[in-house]
């Protein structure tokens, strides 16, 4: 029984979500490599922070849509937690609580290393900006006035996967705000918000018909290809751009090699008829998105 339940707060947690969540925190933490000022404790607790901010928001949206029911047996992903029932309403409300404590702490300790108690601004920014997080996260399917259900989500998510993680994490690395990186945060925010568009596409009937009025859902399915399109496409020149203006080294553009593959998902998503197959095009924007990331900090430790 034990086994059983730990087995489904895993599932609960969506692992497969994870890797895309920390791309930003790999933009932003490699931009501090390139300029000198990369602290390594800083990293890990940014990278953990991050991925307990995922997590909260991963248990918030199976509790959200289950309590309102838009995951019933008409949606074509993965059977979620409160559905199958694996794990009770009292229950997720603890594990919802549980989970913002623990983000909260790692947000205050991350805070704490960056900027110590001599820049207080800074300080309080980010407090705010952790507060707010731990907030998006859960009010994206929780409570009658949830974002995602009244087609916000794609806006929250280019905010928090993009701009806030690539330019916050490397604000807590420097210590100071360096335009380029906006760049770099709207191109990571932009194929994020490609991978919310892409789930809310092969969700499109059960969430009209539970109210769930995402973007996809007003625009329609052809219309959300278009958009899908140019989430993907702005994203690469976004990335592209971030390079040419910072000054990197050629070899930077190396990081960009999974463009290809998210050429070929594009014209798979044009072509596509049955929602259903979009559910196997996730994962493959979101570690796609995860490799470029990763290239891109890892390529700043061998080439200036």
């Amino acid at each position: 029984m034990a086994d059983s339940k730990i087995s489904a707060w895993i599932d609960a947690a969506r692992l497969r979500t994870l890797p895309l969540s920390v791309s930003g925190i790999l933009v932003g933490s490699g931009y501090a490599v390139y300029h000198d000022c990369f602290d390594s404790l800083i990293f890990f607790l940014a990278i953990l922070t991050t991925l307990l901010f995922q997590i909260l928001s991963n248990f918030a949206n199976d509790y959200g849509d289950g309590v309102k029911g838009t995951d019933n047996d008409e949606r074509l992903g993965p059977q979620r937690a409160y559905q199958s029932g694996k794990i009770t309403k009292p229950e997720f409300k603890t594990g919802l609580i549980i989970t913002s404590m623990l983000s909260f702490f790692s947000a205050a300790g991350l805070i704490l290393v960056a900027f110590g108690f001599d820049n207080a601004l800074m300080s309080f920014t980010f407090f705010i900006l952790g507060l707010i997080a731990i907030w998006a996260a859960i009010k994206y399917t929780v409570g009658d006035s949830a974002y995602g259900y009244r087609g916000f989500g794609d806006v929250f998510v280019f905010l928090f996967f993009g701009l806030v993680s690539v330019c916050g994490s490397y604000v807590l690395h420097a210590k100071t705000i360096d335009w380029q990186i906006y760049l770099g945060g709207a191109g990571i925010g932009l194929l994020s918000a490609a991978v919310l568009n892409l789930n809310n596409m092969r969700d499109i009937n059960s969430d009209k018909n539970a109210g769930k009025n995402t973007l996809v859902v007003a625009l329609g399915q052809l219309k959300a290809k278009y958009y899908h399109t140019l989430l993907i496409g702005f994203g690469i020149l976004s990335l592209i751009g971030f390079y040419t203006v910072a000054g990197f080294s050629k070899w930077i553009y190396l990081s960009m090699i999974t463009m290809f593959l998210l050429i070929k998902h594009l014209i798979f998503v044009q072509k596509n008829e049955n929602p259903k197959q979009l559910d196997q095009e996730l994962k493959k924007v979101a570690l796609s998105t995860f490799g470029i990331a990763l290239l891109f900090f890892v390529i700043q430790f061998f080439v200036k």
